[in-house]
């Protein structure tokens, strides 16, 4: 961002008035961050990129009603993401459930798998998670704005409600647990 590229904030305003180019504009600043965001809550590229759609087209939606209370729109648009993944968590556990009562289908292949590279990253992150679930809530909330997306510790306190001190308790908390669960898998400890 130069001196003359406007702010979130002014961007988020002139969004709300009905610019679609204002909007864009914060699209391309923050689509990525939300992006790899969206990864790290799911082991998956393409539900990621689903969940980037959803959460900007909510944002869309809500932008005459939301007025930023900081400088930047990341913090916010990360939450949306959050939640957008844990509704659409909650929905596939529904669809599970109910396929169950049917009767199980076999499942089909997904051909994206046959990339390596993405196998690699969505294998990693799925180890990942298994330990991160794990955390409390509170500390996986502060892992993720802090750690995987680069939200600084004063914009994911004003977005958590809390204050900057709990966040970093939070995430030092959680850095320390993933650390032991860490050298757990190393050693055999943890099968």
């Amino acid at each position: 961002m130069t001196s003359e590229d406007p702010d979130d904030r002014t961007l988020w305003s002139q969004a709300a008035g009905g610019s679609p180019h204002a909007f864009g504009v914060l699209f391309d600043r923050h689509a990525k961050a939300v992006y790899n965001h969206c990864f790290r809550l799911t082991a998956s590229w393409a539900e990621a990129e689903d969940h980037l759609q959803a959460t900007f087209l909510l944002a869309w939606r809500k932008r005459a009603e939301v007025r930023l209370e900081r400088e930047s729109a990341l913090p916010w648009l990360l939450t949306v993401a959050t939640n957008v993944v844990r509704n659409d968590q909650r929905s596939l556990t529904r669809r599970l459930r109910n396929l169950r009562r049917v009767g199980e289908e076999r499942p089909v292949p997904d051909h994206a798998d046959r990339v390596a590279e993405r196998l690699d990253d969505q294998r990693e992150m799925k180890e990942l998670l298994r330990a991160v679930v794990k955390l409390p809530r509170n500390e996986r909330e502060a892992l993720a704005l802090c750690v995987w997306s680069g939200v600084s510790y004063a914009d994911a306190a004003a977005v958590l409600g809390i204050a900057e001190g709990s966040v970093r308790a939070r995430v030092s908390k959680a850095k320390s647990k993933l650390q032991q669960h860490r050298e757990l898998v190393h050693t055999g400890e943890d099968r």
